[in-house]
């Protein structure tokens, strides 16, 4: 059986890690039968290490999504690589400085905070639509957030950064549903990433998984959430966009 991705053309942000959710949403991918391209920033040459350890080769691109420059000549160093269009893209791109979190929410200064929403929330919208030109036939936008209805212990602007991406999400649904292009999120449970291990606290918010989690959460294992990124590229959710889908053991559905 041909897998569920076969024959697509997927653009996959944000591998910096084996142990990262978009390392293994690209390596599941490719099992299921896509041809990808990997961006990262600002190290591409470990990107490209690591992408070394995919079932397949694979480009890496240098974009940084906070540079218009850069967005503007995304779609045609994508056709330059080999791929002339594009049916998926993975925004899996979060970023505050570290005076944006650790229980310092009431002193960043809002210098701190737009570099958190412009690279964690409004790179969904910068993202997609300079990828738009290799979208003409459709697709699937998928985004990685971390359940922004609740305010975290230690995550502070990373909370409302995660909260405008859900918003971005939802009005890109709105525009792009004209061009069959549906865009939805993955709201994860914490995974031990590089991403994470920068969140002061980490280890006590991820502590909430263990005491509350209906199904046993593993931090180590981020193929659950691939999996779920991967079926949203899929066509088995032809009609589903402006929606979160929750891979987090069941945790957003329990109460105290």
């Amino acid at each position: 059986m041909s897998g569920i991705l076969e024959g697509k053309r997927i653009l996959i942000t944000g591998v910096l890690m084996e142990s990262s959710i978009a390392f293994h949403t690209a390596k599941l991918a490719q099992e299921q039968g896509a041809e990808i391209i990997l961006t990262a920033f600002p190290r591409p040459s470990l990107t490209a290490r690591i992408a070394k350890k995919l079932p397949k080769p694979v480009e890496t691109l240098e974009l940084d999504v906070s540079s218009e420059e850069q967005l503007a000549g995304i779609a045609d160093q994508v056709r330059a690589a080999g791929l002339p269009t594009l049916d998926g893209i993975v925004h899996s791109i979060g970023f505050a400085p570290q005076d944006a979190l650790g229980g310092n929410f009431l002193n960043t200064p809002w210098e701190s905070v737009a570099t958190a929403m412009q690279v964690s929330a409004f790179s969904l919208k910068s993202l997609t639509t300079a990828l738009l030109p290799l979208m003409q036939d459709g697709g699937s936008v998928v985004g990685l957030t971390f359940d922004a209805q609740y305010a975290w212990p230690q995550y502070d602007w990373m909370g409302p950064a995660k909260a405008a991406l859900e918003s971005t999400n939802r009005y890109l649904a709105r525009y792009l549903g004209e061009r069959n292009i549906r865009c939805n999120l993955i709201s994860a449970g914490p995974i031990g990433s590089m991403a994470a291990k920068s969140i002061p606290g980490f280890p006590d918010l991820a502590a909430t998984w263990d005491n509350r989690s209906p199904l046993k959460w593993d931090l180590t294992d981020p193929e659950p959430t691939g999996r779920g990124v991967v079926a949203l590229l899929s066509d088995w959710f032809p009609k589903t966009t402006g929606e979160i889908i929750h891979v987090d053991g069941g945790l957003h559905a329990i109460g105290a």
